[in-house]
């Protein structure tokens, strides 16, 4: 194989995309924050970044706190939370956020992520809820979004 070729599938293959959520095992993850078990995906976050083990969290209140926190993230982290009704994971720049007071989150933050307004009106659990921002969530620069 020329030299020329080689380096060019070699980085082709080390290349990252943004990096999509990890799978979560319910049964081995900690919090990045609080260190309690990751059992509910329905109140999960992550945080994952290019060639790096992805960090997740119990509750979107834990994840909030690491990111405002000024912990300096990897370059290129975006944010993923689940969706409290389908459990499927969104961006957390483009979640939709709803803090409901009556609800019992794990660290007691309160708050719930959806894909968008439609998911949330369908989940009974964030009736009577008021929305939030990102910023709201993650401090004010909202969620780490993959861009430096």
């Amino acid at each position: 194989m020329k030299p020329a070729l080689f380096v060019l599938l070699f980085s082709a293959g080390c290349a990252s995309g943004t990096p999509g959520p990890a799978n979560l095992d319910t049964k081995n993850e900690w919090c990045g924050w609080c260190r309690m078990a990751v059992s509910e995906t329905r109140y999960a976050a992550q945080l994952v970044a290019p060639n790096e083990e992805p960090i997740f969290f119990d509750d979107l209140g834990c994840v909030g706190h690491y990111v405002a926190g000024g912990k300096a993230l990897p370059k290129g982290t975006i944010a993923y939370v689940a969706d409290h009704r389908t459990q499927a994971w969104v961006r957390g720049d483009a979640a939709v956020y709803t803090l409901v007071s009556s609800l019992e989150t794990p660290m007691g933050s309160h708050l719930i992520a959806h894909v968008d307004a439609a998911s949330r009106d369908e989940d009974p659990d964030a009736s009577g809820g008021v929305p939030r921002t990102p910023a709201d969530v993650f401090g004010a620069a909202g969620a780490p979004a993959g861009v430096p």
